[in-house]
Order: C-alpha cells, then sequence, then structure tokens
C-alpha cells in the first residue's frame, strides 16, 4: 500500500485547485480545450533565417537594405538552416563579438561599436517583422534582450573657414570633373543637406527653394541662393537631365552614385593630409553650416535649417512655440552666402 505523504498532498490539491480555476475561466470565456490545442496546432510555422530574410528585404526600402544588407549576409551565412525560434540572447552575442572581431579596422575605428550596433540593428528589424508576421511573441524575441553598444560622441565638427576654403579650392582644380564636385560642395554647404537625390522638379527658381527628400521619408523646401539655382539650372540643362530623373550627373549624362562623394574625399584626402587624417567627410559640411547659423541665428532657426522633426531637441514644451519659419532659414541663408533670397526677412532681426 502506497502512503501519501502530507506535503504531496498538499501539492495535488494545489494543482487541482489550478486546473479548476483555468476551467472556470475558460467557460466564462466560451473557450474549450480543444479551441486551444486547434490554435495551437494552426499556428504558423516559424521559417529559418535562409528562408525569411528575402521576404524581409523585399518589405523594406532602399536605404534599409543598403545599411542592414551586409549584416543580414552574414546573419544567413552564420544560420541558415536556424529557425527564428532557435536563437537566444547568447547566441546574437557571440555572433556580435565576432563581427567586432572580423571589422576591418579604419583609422577612425573605435572598437567596432558601429558594427555591433547596426549588426542588433539588423536583428531588431527582423525580429520585428516576425512580431507583425505572428511568427515571434515580443517576449521570446531574443534581439530585444541584447542590448546595442553604447554610442559614443561624434568625432565629427565644424570645419574652420581657411580649412574650408582649402577644400573648395582642391576641388576646383584637380580630378575629371571640378565642375560636379564644386557644385556638390557648395549644394552641400548652402543647404545642410545629407547626400540626396535632387531633380529637375525639385527645382523652384522663383522662390530660390529645392526639395530635399532625406532619411527616415521626411521631406522638406530648402532656400538656396540665386547662384546655386542657377548653377543646378545650368548643370540639368548641359547634361541633360529630365523630369523625373536625377539631376546631378557625370559629364557622360550619366546619373552621380554615392560612389562620387567617396571618389571626392579620397582625392581631397590625398591633396590635404587634414582631411584624410580627420577622416573630413561630406556631414562635417552639415555640422559646419548649422553650427554657423546656432551661432549667430540661435537653435531655433538651425534646428530647422538642419530639417530636424523633433521638436525642439530641447525637451521643454517652449520649443513647440518657437520653431523657426522657412523665411527665417532664408535670412540666415542669405547672411551665410551674403546673397539677397527673394524670402529672407529684412526686419526683426
Amino acid at each position: 500500500m502506497t502512503t501519501v505523504q502530507p506535503h504531496d498532498a498538499t501539492a495535488n490539491n494545489g494543482r487541482q485547485a489550478e486546473l479548476n480555476a483555468a476551467r472556470l475561466l475558460l467557460d466564462r470565456m466560451g473557450i474549450s480545450p480543444a479551441d486551444l490545442l486547434a490554435a495551437s496546432r494552426s499556428r504558423a510555422v516559424v521559417p529559418t533565417f535562409g528562408q525569411y530574410v528575402p521576404r524581409v528585404r523585399q518589405a523594406v526600402g532602399e536605404g534599409t537594405r543598403r545599411v542592414y544588407g551586409s549584416y543580414w549576409n552574414r546573419i544567413v551565412e552564420r544560420w541558415p538552416d536556424r529557425r527564428l525560434d532557435e536563437i537566444s540572447a547568447t547566441d546574437i552575442r557571440q555572433l556580435m563579438e565576432q563581427t567586432k572581431a572580423n571589422v576591418v579596422a579604419r583609422r577612425n575605428d573605435r572598437g567596432s561599436r558601429s558594427a555591433a550596433e547596426h549588426l542588433i540593428s539588423a536583428l531588431r528589424c527582423l525580429y520585428r517583422h516576425a512580431e507583425d508576421d505572428g511568427l515571434i511573441d515580443p517576449g521570446d524575441n531574443p534581439a530585444r534582450k541584447v542590448p546595442k553598444p553604447r554610442r559614443l560622441p561624434s568625432t565629427r565638427q565644424a570645419v574652420p573657414d581657411e580649412r574650408l576654403a582649402e577644400i573648395h579650392h582642391a576641388a576646383a582644380t584637380t580630378g575629371d570633373d571640378p565642375a560636379l564636385d564644386t557644385l556638390l560642395l557648395r549644394l552641400h554647404v548652402e543647404t545642410a543637406c545629407r547626400r540626396l537625390a535632387l531633380r529637375p522638379q525639385d527645382l523652384d527658381p522663383d522662390q530660390c527653394l529645392i526639395f530635399l527628400r532625406e532619411k527616415a521619408g521626411t521631406v522638406r523646401w530648402q532656400p538656396v541662393s540665386p547662384t546655386l539655382m542657377t548653377h543646378l539650372h545650368q548643370h540639368a540643362a548641359e547634361r541633360h537631365a529630365a523630369r523625373p530623373e536625377q539631376l546631378l550627373r557625370y559629364a557622360s549624362g550619366r546619373p552621380i552614385t554615392r560612389r562620387r562623394y567617396d571618389h571626392l574625399w579620397t582625392r581631397l584626402g590625398n591633396q590635404l593630409p587634414f582631411v584624410a587624417a580627420q577622416q573630413i567627410s561630406t556631414h562635417w559640411l552639415r555640422h559646419t553650416t548649422l553650427t554657423w547659423v546656432e551661432r549667430n541665428f540661435g537653435f531655433a532657426v538651425a534646428h530647422a535649417y538642419a530639417g530636424h522633426t523633433d521638436g525642439g531637441g530641447d525637451g521643454s514644451s517652449t520649443s513647440t512655440y518657437v520653431r523657426a519659419n522657412v523665411q527665417e532659414v532664408a535670412a540666415a541663408l542669405a547672411a551665410l552666402t551674403g546673397e539677397p533670397h527673394p524670402l529672407a526677412r529684412t526686419a526683426g532681426r
């Protein structure tokens, strides 16, 4: 005869009470145990990385594919036949360390933080789609459990006036297309824009505005000087840029690509040692212009000049009411270039 120990009896009673409570709850919800079994059987089969990554590639924009594409390739190479629900946070940490160890070191490398950050972002993008597709529960998402490396402060800064003049001179006197390169530099200095795809229909010559389409789908009309507007029109006419095609083109008529920027800064680095030593790039021009605007016209105008849309950046409700408008941006541009602008305010400063 088997004797039931007191603590076993207590455990059995507790288990039975939990089952009774669960049945009562299901009855009130109108759900039967058979319904739960059917739902479990009908849940989608979780795909492998080799199956799912191509689907996500087709569902994201070109910018996302460009940033995350190489990292998705690495993920598929590492786990081609493993399902998304078979990966743990430890697996991701191991891949992150391997990625950091294999990064080609550059002069501006800071512990391969950027590669590790982009890998985690690429995985989080994949798993966000998996959550939306009902393949992964948010609580089971391993990419959420691995923090990104803390981002260090940027080393970019404003380029001093004399150094900026040297950059313009080198661009205008070297290379296979000085006209294109000097146009690119002036465009980025005047507008503080990022790399862009400008079209002929994005020019408003009457108001001296260009239409910028930037990251995260943001768009804005940005003032430019009459001189720059004239050169943009001449460039489009001479290099046969037609609507709705890209405006900026090589002498052959082919549209430029990101490689033109890389080629430009590599050449400038060969001509000017400080460019190579500091790894100066187009984004430094954005820092240069926005720093000047902030010092001379205040934070609100610099915020609008940059095309930022976060409400003001200082975390206060006041920033909602002190946003600068395009006329104030045009006034800052007029002071920067020394040319009058049709939208610039002449009073109030």
